[in-house]
């Protein structure tokens, strides 16, 4: 309701000023808000991982010291258990190695394997030597000799080496902070010296089973715990910037040391087990007698897989943790309460399992004098009831290693101190090393790499592991930030327009305007670190006026136009502020600063001028954003005064315009490398949120291989086409491209919503060779029917990798008419199949280039590719099982009756024109439905009369039916598209059989085939079908009747009124390649005209007087191109005399001496385009547009300075200043003249000095003054640089000039295009006609005779007397297909995961919506980006 409210309230306002105050508002343009539901979402998940990281933890190290307790020689376990035991324990510390082994070794073998240097090599394997020694030493021989409570505490030691590294290194960003390590190393040895103290106390107060041979046990303990420290070396070195170079060598093999060192561990380990347990040991390792450990195999191996999966487990759900941003509470506090949690654990259970096994020791007799320690008679009789089958085996053996210890002392129970404090000393120190794990900063999405040093973890001291190989991100010089942290990036939106509808254009421009909102708006904070432009590049964008032939912009310009304004007055309730035109050697350029500073440039493109169509608008952007400015950030030119200046693209200035030369736009890119320079391909009907841009972004920043990534797509529209479409790309993204991006990478990036890394198209082989002109009939097939699937290829085979996102959002219209989706699939189809069959023809070499993708991948893609040819096959036996199902025809004859549809369309095809051969598919997709929809129901009531599902048949569809829908809900937001799984399945034949067969008949077609103009033809129609008309009325044969007609009366008179237009229908007809190019050389030769006369436009003046009244009225006169010159120039200079800042004060002199000597140069007048746009915007200066631009302008002004009450004010007195001035001179949707521009202009000026004064802000004097300027600021045309201007010439000259192909040529392509047509038709049809003839055979054959033989079960459990017998073929396929499913399932729940992963961190970093209170330094240059503070003018500049 108060939503409700706030539009009338606004509505009302707008009334007040015109008589329309209506507007379109859509859909996501109000203010983004944070999503409650994805905030409790982080939090469940959150916590929920914290709690999995405590409970893996405890049961890893409870699990391990149940191990250590059983294999203990002081057990009350048979020799022969303890063996086991001890096996089962050496199996612990190799299970990790041998998971880092495989990985390593899946990664040399099938990813990279790049040669390790010797000597780096060298020296990691002798630290790992030296600490798989300590670890197993430890492990396997002290901690078996020593009590529960000391092996929980004694594992603490080994965080005293990175404490020493510590202190020596300095490894803190304040130095208070180095009492840190300094009080882990004292608190660690006085933890050593209490357990030599505890052992002497046991062996001098007679604690049973302690001997002095425990003093040596000690010292090797000690020893062995230092060994084991040596394992996180890295860590502090790396944060010490000491040994950079060989860490920075590491880095480039690390798959391959591991490899290596993983196995030195894992032969060591059992080296020295065998080596101490077969020749040391008092008692020796007995292979036959493991026969004999019945009870003990259950046992150990329960709590084998129990340590080894809690481990692992508690490894991923650390590295969760620290990825969704609950490193303290998720992460850092369940990890340093594991130890804690597992001693209150044990003993718990020592107390309350106590009583069930004291009424066991009741019957042990004992005769001791002096004994005053009550728990030392219980752990005297424990040793009585060790035989006792009922005895819980854990629970005793816990409970006696407890009274090995000091707890167990026969007169004083003192001594258990020593024991408790040292646990205590061991913890804390632990705590005080890995102090800066608290006080970690996550990036939003960061790579294990970039949390965790290493990539083993040690199972057996899983907690400490995971402290101790936490990052340090430690910076040595003050004022500077880590090397991890986020790059400044800058990502440039391009979208190709293509004759969309108002609708469409606005779908990207609300997305715009909400990046632009999200980015740039100060009252809300934001933690993401990017720029970013809006290019919109706008095919065909001209059209020639019938009567004149004058250039004109064609209605979709017009449209876009409109939708600009329209948007840019919903965000802002105003108009907008800098509007430039801009003429171009391509056609033109429309400039627009939106609301918060960003730039939005559109640019239009003349077909004469330049080539169209997608493909070469992309190669327009990427030359222009990455080669040109590129070019210009390297090469810096030097600035000159004389140029128009125009608002600086990537800064934003807190909303103020500071103005800076045109050619310094992109000063910051030179702060930003190519890898961090971004291209978002868009279309021009997408819709999305910034949301989605942004975790896209993420994916290229936490992988510098990563050359495009492509989000999820979602098509929209109405009806039953849009309908399949939904699950169509619903179960693509779903299983396919996840799929694709689990096991290698996606092979198609969708040039509707992806973003692309700048530095991978720039790289060889990639940007250049997209720039290749189609000549053979193969390259038209992939080149031009599927551009964004060849740049993705060529960027697979370069080594780039493509990743998907399913996370990010982005909707685009779908074709709603079965005509349009067919012709829209016929492009498709074949590009697809040409690009892969590429990919795979070079797959060898990409396979050496591209680590992403392996040789199993390839033969993944050969699998896809084979059942995808053999789809046309397969749906027609599945129709002929449909028909066996309804009709009850027999196996031969139902293929037989099902072939013959495809055949007779594919000779329809191959014979009638598309349009026929569309409707035929259409009604055939009909049929196919009917009996599609009966096969569906035949099939169920057939499992009903065999009383199972368990058929070929029946299996396959209840396993998918569960497949999709287990799929459906692992996608919550989407599981309503289940709905429309009927209509895709009847649809079947129609997208894999009829589809098919019209793609590769079809092949030879290259035209786009959707979004086509049918304008032009309706023009040539019109004259043509009115005198085909006449001709066959009158039964005269066109031309002569023309001809005889030319002397009658009638026609005279018509001559000599529209002359002109009676020769240009003469001429329309005519052949239009010539005059094309007469055209295109004769704007390309103006245009150095047209830039001089600009360069005069530019300068400023306060002497010029004159006044608009032209807006007002219509020029009926086409030939006065001295009066447009006129105009244009009074709009100029009122653009200027309004533009002249403080900021240019001391130059007045210099641009009165231009002024001066402007009458002497020529003036060349602009193209007949630019006045009709211009007058568009200059409605902006009516008086209605005029008094509400005002208004939200100064309140847009002042919105951070914490003057509600003035801004009020100053809103309430400006606006009755300007209706004194204007109320009753000019009428509402009147433009106003330069002179009254500049009296509005003064008094709205004096009216604020006055007020300001009053209210003693006087510092906010310059502010408002900016902006009533921009509020009357006019459109300004402009001109491009000489050096860009050229860059267009040459670039046009060289990639872009149209296409004009001589009738030889075509007709050559065309019959090449026939040729590969047949020969892709062939192909098709021998493969599929081979799998259905065997099928037929087979068939024909009988099952009796060849057939796999299936055991038949009943709904009850029983086995059926007949069997189910299958062909091998049919068997085959199904198998083929669910394996398929399978795994691409798995790959499905795995990249769901992660997902989940990457939502809920970036719902944790998301944007907060919170208004700021600080106040802002006024007279101070506030740049939003904090690279933007190298930005300095200098004199040698200008």
């Amino acid at each position: 309701m108060e939503e409700l409210k706030e539009r009338g309230r606004k509505r009302e306002g707008r009334h007040r000023d015109t008589w329309d105050p209506f507007q379109l508002n859509p859909i996501g343009a109000e203010k983004e808000k944070k999503r409650t539901c994805f905030v409790f979402l982080q939090k469940l998940v959150a916590i929920i991982v914290g709690l999995l990281v405590l409970v893996s933890a405890v049961m890893s190290k409870g699990s391990l010291l149940v191990l250590t307790t059983l294999s203990s020689p002081k057990s009350l376990r048979s020799k022969v258990d303890q063996q086991f035991y001890t096996l089962l324990l050496m199996c612990v510390l190799v299970t990790p190695n041998l998971m880092v082994f495989l990985k390593s070794l899946w990664k040399c073998v099938f990813k990279s394997y790049v040669p390790p240097n010797p000597r780096t090599l060298g020296i990691i394997c002798a630290i790992e030597s030296l600490v798989a020694v300590g670890t197993t030493i430890l492990v396997l021989i002290v901690m078996p000799q020593f009590d529960v409570l000391t092996n929980l505490c004694i594992p603490g030691g080994v965080c005293i080496l990175s404490s020493v590294l510590q202190i020596v290194f300095r490894l803190q960003k304040e130095s208070w902070m180095i009492i840190y390590p300094i009080c882990s190393l004292i608190l660690v040895l006085s933890g050593y010296a209490l357990l030599a103290v505890d052992y002497y106390v046991r062996v001098s107060s007679f604690v049973p089973d302690h001997q002095e041979v425990s003093y040596v046990y000690v010292g090797i303990a000690i020893f062995a715990s230092m060994l084991v420290s040596l394992n996180w070396w890295e860590n502090p070195l790396q944060a010490s910037k000491n040994i950079q170079e060989m860490l920075s060598e590491l880095d480039g093999f690390r798959d391959t040391v591991y490899l290596v060192t993983s196995f030195v561990r894992i032969v060591i380990t059992m080296g020295v087990y065998f080596l101490y347990y077969g020749l040391i040991a008092e008692v020796k390792i007995d292979w036959t007698a493991y026969t004999k450990a019945n009870g003990a195999v259950e046992i150990g191996l329960v709590v084998f897989f129990l340590q080894t999966f809690c481990s692992a487990a508690c490894h991923w759900f650390g590295v969760v943790a620290c990825k969704i941003h609950a490193v303290q509470f998720g992460f850092a506090l369940p990890v340093s309460l594991a130890g804690p949690a597992t001693l209150i654990l044990g003993i718990t259970l020592f107390l309350t399992q106590a009583d069930s096994l004291s009424h066991l020791t009741e019957s042990a007799a004992y005769s001791f004098i002096n004994i005053t320690n009550p728990i030392w008679p219980f752990c005297y009789k424990l040793a009585n009831i060790k035989e006792t089958n009922t005895t819980p085996v854990v629970i005793l053996e816990i409970s006696n290693s407890i009274c090995k210890t000091s707890l167990n002392s026969p007169y004083e129970m003192w001594p258990f101190s020593m024991l408790a404090l040292q646990g205590f000393c061991m913890w804390l120190g632990l705590m005080a090393c890995t102090y800066y794990v608290w006080r970690i900063r996550v990036q939003r999405i960061e790579r294990t790499s970039q949390l965790f040093v290493r990539r083993l973890y040690e199972s057996a001291f899983i907690d400490l592991s995971l402290l101790l190989n936490t990052k340090m991100k430690v910076v040595q010089t003050r004022n500077k930030e880590s090397n991890d942290d986020v790059q400044n990036c800058v990502i440039y939106l391009c979208a190709t327009m293509w004759h969309e509808t108002y609708d469409e254009m606005l779908k990207i421009l609300t997305s715009m305007f909400r990046l632009d909102r999200y980015r740039g708006d100060p009252k809300e904070e934001h933690k993401d670190c990017f720029d970013f432009e809006c290019h919109i590049y706008v095919d065909d964008a001209f059209m020639k006026e019938k009567d004149t032939e004058k250039k004109l912009v064609n209605t979709y310009v017009c449209d876009l136009i409109h939708v600009v304004m329209e948007v840019y007055r919903v965000f802002t309730n105003k108009e907008p502020d800098e509007v430039s035109i801009i003429e171009t050697p391509y056609g033109g350029r429309l400039v627009f600063v939106m609301p918060e500073g960003n730039m939005l440039y559109v640019h239009l493109k003349d077909k004469q001028l330049i080539r169209n169509k997608k493909r070469w608008s992309q190669i327009m952007y990427l030359y222009y954003l990455l080669g040109w400015k590129g070019y210009n950030v390297k090469n810096p030119q030097k600035i000159t005064r004389q140029n128009n200046p125009c608002r600086a693209s990537l800064i934003s200035l807190d909303g103020e315009s500071y103005l800076l030369p045109t050619h310094d736009n992109d000063s910051k890119r030179k702060h930003i490398s190519d890898d961090n320079t971004y291209i978002m391909a868009l279309d021009g009907d997408t819709d999305f949120h910034p949301a989605a841009l942004i975790l896209l972004v993420d994916r290229l920043r936490m992988y510098d291989n990563v050359g495009a990534a492509c989000g999820r797509i979602h098509p929209t529209g109405m009806g039953p086409m849009v309908w399949y479409q939904k699950f169509e790309y619903a179960v693509g993204h779903w299983l396919q491209k996840t799929a694709e991006h689990v096991f290698g990478s996606v092979l198609c990036s969708p040039g509707c919503f992806s973003l692309f890394r700048g530095s991978a198209l720039m790289d060889d082989n990639v940007l250049k060779r997209y720039t290749t002109k189609a000549t053979r009939a193969s390259e038209y097939v992939q080149y031009d029917q599927g551009e964004d699937r060849w740049l993705c290829t060529l960027l697979l085979q370069q080594g780039w990798r493509v990743e998907y996102n399913a996370a990010s959002d982005a909707y685009t219209n779908s074709p709603q008419e079965f005509k349009e989706f067919y012709n829209q699939r016929r492009r498709w189809g074949p590009s697809t199949l040409a690009n892969t069959l590429d990919l795979l023809h070079s797959g060898t070499e990409t396979v050496k280039r591209n680590t992403s993708i392996s040789i199993l991948y390839i033969l993944y893609q050969i699998f896809t590719v084979a059942s995808s040819i053999l789809g046309p096959a397969s749906v027609t036996l599945m129709i002929a099982g449909a028909f066996q199902f309804v009709f009850g025809i027999s196996g031969t004859l139902s293929i037989i009756v099902a072939i013959l549809p495809p055949l007779v369309y594919m000779i329809i095809c191959f014979t009638a024109k598309p349009n026929f051969q569309i409707t035929i598919a259409a009604i055939l997709s009909v049929i196919y439905a009917f009996l599609m929809t009966a096969s569906f129901f035949s099939i169920i009531g057939d499992m009903v009369i065999q009383g199972t599902f368990i058929t070929p048949t029946g299996l396959f569809l209840v396993s998918g039916a569960i497949l999709y829908m287990v799929t459906a809900i692992l996608h919550p937001q989407e599981f309503t598209l289940i709905i429309y799984g009927l209509m895709y399945f009847i649809c079947i034949p129609s997208g894999y059989l009829l589809l098919t067969i019209y793609s590769l008949v079809n092949m030879h077609i290259v035209s786009w085939g959707t979004r086509e103009s049918n304008k032009a033809k309706d023009q040539k129609k019109q004259v043509g079908v009115v005198c085909n008309r006449d001709c066959k009325f009158c039964c005269w044969d066109m031309k002569i009747q023309i001809t005889q007609e030319t002397e009658n009366l009638v026609l005279q008179q018509i001559q000599q009124t529209v002359n002109t237009k009676s020769h240009a229908a003469e001429t329309e007809p005519k052949e239009p390649n010539t005059q094309s190019t007469q055209e295109s050389q004769h704007c390309l030769h103006t245009g150095k005209h047209i830039l001089n006369y600009n360069e005069e436009k530019t300068r400023k003046t306060y002497e010029s007087k004159e006044s608009l009244p032209e807006n007002r009225e219509k020029d009926t006169d086409t030939d006065k191109g001295s009066e447009r010159s006129t105009n244009s120039k009074s709009c100029e200079k009122t653009m200027d005399a309004f533009n002249n800042d403080t900021d240019y004060d001391d130059d007045d002199d210099n641009y009165d001496d231009d002024y001066n000597n402007l009458d002497e140069e020529e003036v060349v007048p602009e193209s007949d385009w630019v006045e009709p746009v211009k007058t568009e915007f200059l409605k902006k200066l009516t008086y209605a547009n005029l008094k509400r631009n005002l208004q939200e302008q100064i309140r847009y002004t002042l919105r951070n300075k914490n003057q509600e009450d003035l801004c009020e004010e100053l809103v309430l007195m400006l606006t009755d200043t300007m209706n004194g001035e204007l109320r009753d001179k000019v009428g509402p949707e009147d433009v106003l003249t330069v002179s009254e521009l500049e009296e509005l202009q003064y008094a709205l000026n004096e009216a604020s000095r006055r007020i300001l004064k009053t209210n003693r802000m006087e510092r906010l004097e310059r502010r408002v003054k900016r902006g009533i300027e921009r509020t009357l600021v006019a459109p300004q045309i402009e001109k491009l640089s000489e050096h860009e201007t050229d860059f267009w010439n040459k670039l046009i000259e060289r990639y872009l000039l149209p296409i004009v192909d001589d009738k030889a040529h075509l007709e050559e392509v065309t019959r090449e295009l026939k040729s590969l047509r047949n020969k892709a038709v062939f192909l098709y049809f021998i493969i599929n006609v081979l799998w259905v003839v065997a099928t037929f055979f087979l068939q024909a054959i009988g099952n009796d005779v060849l057939s796999i033989k299936i055991p038949k079960y009943l709904p009850n459990g029983s086995l059926a007397a007949e069997p189910l017998k299958v062909e091998p073929l049919s068997l085959m396929f199904l198998l083929s297909f669910a394996i398929l499913l399978i795994v691409q399932f798995l790959a499905m729940l795995y990249h769901r995961v992660y997902t989940l992963i990457h939502v809920v961190s970036y719902s944790s970093t998301e944007k907060d919506y919170k208004e700021r209170d600080e106040e802002e330094d006024d007279d101070a240059l506030v740049l939003e980006n904090q690279i933007a503070s190298g930005l300095i003018i200098t004199s040698d500049d200008l």
